[in-house]
């Protein structure tokens, strides 16, 4: 691969955004090439801005709209798709471990056209005992895996292009585009290697994400009812 870039959306990240691009630069460095890292800040109205480092392009957007922002990252992405580009995105309430990256470039150098990752939880402190427990019963952390996750996805750009690309969803973006890659019977590697960090914080960005995810499996919080 020549190309990589790393596409991050943004909606008032402020407070997470820096241990976000922290964790993205250690990945960087380890694989010694250049990567182009586009911060999508959608909407924001926060000074999530100010925390994007000089050396990662910071994208404006109104979009308020996870799908679009994703997809406006790639459009803007220097390198022109092709088989030799590498796209790959995370979320900004995320942490990718040093080796994401390294695992994204095996998997497109062994030929797949799309490395779809796993996830761990930073923690459950604040939710109702046993969540996590539920949490690692329902989870499949092995190769293999079908879960999809905006935070641990890439794909080759030809492959990406090919399908359309993400869509102008706000929620399930990422796996509406695989859903398409599979059917397009595009190479596909299920991989449990370099599990992203991924905030389980009770709000998040997006009516029906992860977080939305976690309250159903908890259910109520303490003195709610539904």
């Amino acid at each position: 691969m020549t190309d990589l870039v790393v596409v991050v959306p943004a909606h008032n990240e402020r407070a997470l955004l820096p241990s976000c691009l922290a964790a993205l630069d250690a990945a960087i460095a380890g694989l010694r090439r250049s990567v182009q890292v586009i911060v999508v800040l959608d909407s924001c109205d926060d000074d999530s801005a100010a925390v994007v480092p000089d050396h990662m392009t910071a994208l404006h957007v109104t979009a308020r709209c996870v799908g679009a922002a994703r997809r406006a990252g790639f459009f803007a992405a220097s390198p022109t798709p092709a088989d030799t580009t590498w796209f790959a995105t995370t979320d900004a309430d995320s942490a990718v471990p040093p080796d994401w990256l390294l695992a994204h470039l095996q998997a497109a150098e062994s030929g797949a056209d799309a490395f779809v990752g796993i996830v761990t939880p930073d923690g459950f402190d604040g939710w109702p005992p046993g969540t996590g427990t539920m949490f690692a019963g329902r989870y499949d952390a092995r190769p293999g895996h079908r879960h999809v996750h905006g935070a641990n996805l890439g794909v080759r750009a030809s492959a990406y292009a090919a399908v359309g690309g993400f869509r102008d969803l706000d929620a399930h973006e990422d796996v509406d585009l695989v859903r398409r890659l599979q059917g397009a019977a595009a190479r596909i590697v299920w991989g449990a290697d370099a599990p992203v960090r991924t905030s389980t914080r009770r709000i998040g960005r997006t009516d029906h994400g992860f977080a939305s995810y976690l309250r159903q499996l908890a259910g109520p919080a303490p003195g709610t009812t539904r």
